[in-house]
């Protein structure tokens, strides 16, 4: 997507013409009417040059301020889509609140009951091998911070661990998915590499290592980088978080 810096002052000043000092209105998001969404979608989706489609357009508490969201990217722009500001963030100044932050939790967030968690491989840890927490992990074999992650992982109690062997990185990445996911003993291989930097032995004979539909899921999931990963909850996790921080995500 094109990048576009417009500063919040002169929006306000240019595209809104909102006296200087003008409050946030604090009653809930009223709705979009037709005419305004059909103005900002259509006038968004030339300025792109039709090669993107506006997924949601919402009020925001900004009066003539609207969120155009395209997949799980946001902006916003004004009623007739003349101006934008992308990139920015929309802070509710009396509770300090990150308002866009807010909401690119809530659209990144997964249905977790609908993964196919067949393509995955699984541990539990803690609980006399129960697992009650759940959290689903993109990891790919040649990722330096998904090995710290592991580690981390590793570490925890009371929490099954959901791994897809998603190799985005290099060439390599795919044969030692394959042939970690081959191996006699899968956890163990994929640990040894992970954990230790031993590569996992060849497989020769036919092996069905599920790639081409990993991939897929990975795409639709918009997985980038690694490690991405979700909670039962369907929250979205990016990085090698530390261990308190994955211990507060399965917190409702």
């Amino acid at each position: 997507m094109r990048r576009l810096f417009l500063s919040l002052a002169l929006l306000i000043s240019l595209s809104l013409g909102l006296p200087q000092g003008q409050a946030i209105a604090q009653s809930k998001q009223s709705g979009v009417s037709a005419g305004v969404r059909q103005a900002i979608s259509q006038s968004v989706e030339q300025w792109l040059g039709g090669r993107f489609k506006v997924t949601a357009i919402r009020a925001t508490p900004m009066t003539g301020l609207y969120e155009v969201q395209i997949g799980q990217d946001l902006f916003y722009v004004n009623e007739k889509a003349s101006f934008a500001i992308v990139e920015g963030q929309m802070i509710e100044l009396k509770s300090g609140k990150n308002l866009t932050a807010a909401r690119l939790e809530e659209i990144s967030r997964i249905d977790f009951n609908s993964l196919p968690l067949d393509l995955a491989m699984k541990t539990v840890l803690g609980d006399g091998g129960k697992g009650k927490r759940n959290i689903a992990v993109f990891e790919d074999p040649y990722c330096s911070f998904c090995r710290r992650f592991r580690t981390t992982l590793m570490d925890l109690e009371n929490v099954t661990i959901y791994t897809f062997f998603y190799p985005i990185l290099r060439p390599e990445s795919v044969t030692v998915s394959r042939n970690a996911w081959c191996a006699k003993d899968r956890q163990q291989a994929w640990d040894d590499w992970m954990l230790s930097g031993k590569e996992p032995a060849a497989v020769q004979e036919p092996c069905n290592y599920p790639q081409d539909k990993i991939m897929e899921l990975g795409r639709a999931l918009n997985v980038q980088a690694t490690p991405t990963s979700f909670v039962s909850s369907g929250k979205r996790l990016q990085g090698a978080l530390g261990k308190e921080a994955i211990e507060a995500s399965f917190k409702p």
